[in-house]
Order: C-alpha cells, then sequence, then structure tokens
C-alpha cells in the first residue's frame, strides 16, 4: 500500500511551503541564545513539556530533564538531558534556523484515544509542531536517535527496544526527515545530552549490572513492559 493512502496521511498531500525570506534566518555568526535558569523555569509550560531545569556543572550549561512522555524544543544555548532503556529518543535539528529538540517515546502506538507523548505515533508530530513554532522547516530538519536497548530479559519476547527502533526509522523514512546518526538497540542503558542549537549530541552507555533502576526511571510516567503488555500488536560522541 502507498503510504499516501494510508490513514492519517493526508496532510503530506498538502502543498510545500514557499522558502522563508533570507533576511529571517539567524545569522551564522551570531551567538545562540542564553536565559537564565530563573527565566527557563518561569516559562508558561505546555503539556508534555520537560520543565525540570538545573544547571549541569560537567558541561557548564543550564539543562533540562526529559522523562518518559515529555519533549523539550529550544534555539538557546543549553542542554537537552535524558536516560534510556528501552525507550526512544529522537533529536530533531534544523540547520537553518538552529532550532533543536527532543522526545523520548516508550512504545510505537496506543489507543487511538490515547494522545500522549509515550507513544511515538504522537510524539514525533508533537515534537515537529512545536519546531515549527520556532521557526523550523520540515525540508531542512535530520534526525538522531537514541535508546532501543534491551536493558532486562524479561523484555525480549516483547520485543519492545526493537520496535521503538524499527517504528522511528519508518517514521523518518516516511517523513523525509534524514536520519543522519544513531546510538540503538544492543543491551545499553543510555545517558543522551543534546545541544539543540549547534544539532551536537553525546551519548554515554551505562552500566548494564543493575538495570532495574533504569527501568524504575522510564516509570515515571508508566511501565514500558505494562504499556507493551496492554497495546496490541551526523556524530554522535562518546562521553
Amino acid at each position: 500500500m502507498n503510504g499516501a493512502d494510508q490513514p492519517g496521511q493526508e496532510r503530506r498531500r498538502a502543498p510545500r511551503i514557499a522558502p522563508l525570506r533570507s533576511d529571517l534566518f539567524p545569522s551564522a555568526n551570531a551567538p545562540a541564545p542564553l536565559s537564565s535558569l530563573e527565566a527557563l523555569r518561569a516559562r508558561a509550560r505546555r503539556p508534555g513539556e520537560a520543565s525540570f531545569f538545573y544547571f549541569d556543572s560537567h558541561f557548564q550549561y543550564n539543562a533540562v530533564k526529559v522523562l518518559p512522555g515529555e519533549y523539550f524544543v529550544s534555539n538557546e544555548n543549553m542542554t537537552i538531558v535524558t536516560v534510556l532503556g528501552s525507550c526512544i529518543a529522537a533529536c530533531l535539528w534544523d540547520s537553518s534556523m538552529r532550532v533543536g529538540g527532543m522526545n523520548h517515546f516508550m512504545l510505537p502506538d496506543g489507543e487511538s484515544s490515547d494522545s500522549s507523548g509515550r507513544y511515538g505515533s504522537y510524539a514525533m508530530e508533537l515534537l515537529i509542531n512545536e519546531m515549527l513554532k520556532l521557526g523550523a522547516r520540515r525540508e531542512t530538519m535530520q534526525a538522531k536517535i537514541f535508546g532501543g536497548g534491551q536493558v532486562m530479559h524479561n523484555f525480549t519476547t516483547m520485543n519492545v527496544g526493537e520496535r521503538n527502533t524499527a517504528f522511528v526509522r519508518q517514521y523518518l523514512q516516511t517523513e523525509r526527515i534524514p536520519l543522519v546518526s544513531e546510538d540503538v538497540l544492543d543491551i545499553y542503558p543510555r545517558k543522551v545530552v543534546y545541544f539543540p542549537a549547534t544539532g551536537k549530541a553525546l551519548v554515554k552507555r551505562l552500566a548494564h549490572a543493575h538495570p532495574d533502576s533504569l527501568v524504575a526511571q522510564e516509570a515515571v510516567r508508566g511501565s514500558a513492559a505494562i504499556l507493551a503488555r496492554a497495546t496490541a500488536g551526523g556524530s554522535v560522541d562518546l562521553f
């Protein structure tokens, strides 16, 4: 079946919007904006938007932690951070507008009535739409993806990480958003640090000795194992 004939694909038949005027693009030499922690914390938050801000002493940047089911988009000099097991974080970046964002989803799809960032089908649309609001363009977006690890033995039969990875790869291909780099699958939990103004991503593969603690973190917004049972059917640097 042709992708354009599938339900919910009508929006892809819409005509492309004319290119933005060159004077609207940020100067290549202009520094990215920078807000204080107080200013970041004081902003009104949208549903599903990450809101845990802190100062990262290792990178010397203000940072926001993205929990399962959350996302964050910015054009500022800061870091977006998450920790992944079988979940996936998609990091998108518009090189022209220097806008970047990250989501963190737990499964590809949920019930049709469940519009939640825990599910990739909604989390990807949410991330893209929020980037568009900051001036990003689909035509100039690129992606990096992380996670999808098999961090617990009892996840083997459900293939949660494999399902998540296959979904996000197919989604990006359908949307014609280039996948420039990835660190997915295997058995490792991962910590990802993303710089939205530059599109740079750093990933640390965490020790696999105590996976239960990571699953507990992913359960902040619901257990991936429970959700799986309830639901039918660039460069990356290590640090």
